[in-house]
């Protein structure tokens, strides 16, 4: 047997035992479900909603403040708006938030941390200070301001959080990197002639896929809670776009006598948050990691 053979055996017993670990972890699999369940909510929203047509700037005054009954199951808001079609399409735009956020934040906090744990020198010197620097900087309070001066809108929230959000996966990459850089696979690979590229990307990145995958499923929950506390504080989504953030904002002046208008989108932001981090636990004992 080559030792090509004998490796991907390795990996494939690994892969086994990783997914069985998973599979016998009642947390993850509730986890999965939830996340599942809320990608095809989000998916399939103009379907499954009663009252599609809520979504936009409709209003029915003679229904408004309606209680939990038969026909909207979650009630109505202030405006007569079925609150139960608005939180499931609420939904998609926490998704859309997690998926903008994330797909600019962890390329670019991955590359940037190879590169400083990878080169060292001056660019881990000003790549680790970047990162320090911004760290330092609490979050909220950063994306107020910069929603303060920016339209309040998807795109704008979108760039107030992944402002600060890539410095989380730039010091974890670099951890890692620079507890893999000086190892005999490493060497190998420069000797035999590898340029910087190919060892970042080919050699140091499958070894940070594992801790990458488990901080992405863990930061989607706070990108959601993150999200919907700038929409409650007025700084996300303008409406009548249904947000879940801003429905509680709307919602919390009519407590406690219309508790239902806050109970169904809080309630959605709990259970999109909670399928997220499940997951993500299980993701980590799956992979056997720190992240």
């Amino acid at each position: 047997m080559s030792h090509l053979d004998t490796t991907d055996d390795t990996q494939m017993t690994a892969a086994w035992m990783g997914w069985y670990r998973f599979s016998r972890n009642p947390a993850a699999i509730i986890g999965a479900a939830i996340v599942i369940s809320v990608l095809v909510m989000a998916a399939l929203a103009p379907w499954i909603t009663p009252f599609p047509d809520h979504v936009g700037s409709v209003v029915d005054f003679r229904n408004r403040h309606a209680p939990p009954s038969a026909v909207n199951w979650m009630g109505t808001d202030k405006a007569g708006r079925d609150i139960f079609s608005r939180t499931v399409f609420g939904f998609r735009v926490s998704l859309l938030l997690v998926f903008g956020v994330l797909v600019i934040s962890v390329p670019v906090g991955a590359v940037l941390g190879m590169c400083a744990g990878y080169f060292g020198g001056w660019a881990e010197k000003i790549i680790t200070g970047l990162t320090n620097v911004m760290l330092a900087m609490p979050p909220l309070v950063m994306a107020l301001a910069i929603g303060n001066v920016l339209e309040p809108t998807l795109i704008n929230a979108m760039f107030a959080i992944t402002l600060l959000w890539w410095t989380w996966h730039a010091r974890l990459v670099y951890r890692v990197t620079v507890s893999v850089a000086n190892e005999d696979f490493i060497e190998a690979a420069r000797l035999a002639g590898a340029g910087p590229v190919h060892i970042l990307f080919r050699e140091i990145l499958p070894n940070c896929i594992a801790v990458i995958s488990v901080k992405t499923t863990l930061d989607a929950a706070f990108v959601i809670l993150f999200g919907a506390t700038l929409s409650f504080l007025g700084f996300g989504v303008k409406p009548p776009t249904p947000d879940l953030g801003s429905m509680v904002a709307d919602g919390r002046q009519f407590l406690p006598e219309k508790w239902w208008e806050v109970l169904a989108p809080g309630f959605a932001i709990f259970y999109a948050t909670l399928g997220f981090n499940l997951l993500g636990d299980g993701l980590r004992d799956m992979f056997d990691v720190e992240a």
